[in-house]
């Protein structure tokens, strides 16, 4: 994978986890086109819509890479999100505290376009997140969207 070999432990990075951290950061990857592409299948999809002030079409559920982190410093784990973005050791964050950061709906959403539970998925993140960020910020700054984006497709 490039970039994130040795970002998750164990160097194993799911093709769920993938979609997931996608969703998260990339929004282009939630499906394969952009958030302003109609779908195109004549049956609706069963997923819960979510809300329009949380999507972005650049940026995935939350906005991008910035969005995620300023989600985490709102639920208070500002210092664990600024330590992912640092040079320093990256300090873990719990699944239910990373869950209540980004929100119910917004896990529910990534869990129903991966396949995995809820909880399954949140112990994934937890554990893929602080090196997965702190390989997108090398020099402790949060890249553009573009170069988030183009960190996915390489």
């Amino acid at each position: 994978m490039g970039l994130f070999d040795n970002a998750v432990p164990g160097g194993n990075i799911t093709k769920p986890l993938m979609i997931a951290l996608g969703a998260l950061l990339v929004g282009k990857m939630l499906s394969g086109r952009s958030a302003e592409e109609p779908e195109q299948s004549p049956v609706p999809a069963p997923t819960a819509p979510v809300p329009t002030e949380t999507t972005s079409a650049d940026g995935g559920l939350l906005g991008g890479l910035g969005g995620l982190l300023e989600k985490l410093r709102d639920a208070g784990h500002g210092n664990t999100a600024d330590s992912w973005v640092g040079t320093g050791q990256n300090q873990s964050i719990n699944a239910n505290d990373l869950g209540a950061a980004i929100g119910p709906q917004i896990i529910r959403e990534i869990a129903q376009r991966t396949g995995l539970d809820e909880q399954e998925l949140l112990k994934q993140l937890s554990t893929a997140l602080p090196g997965i960020v702190d390989k997108l910020t090398p020099n402790g700054q949060v890249p553009q969207q573009h170069q988030v984006a183009s960190a996915f497709n390489s």
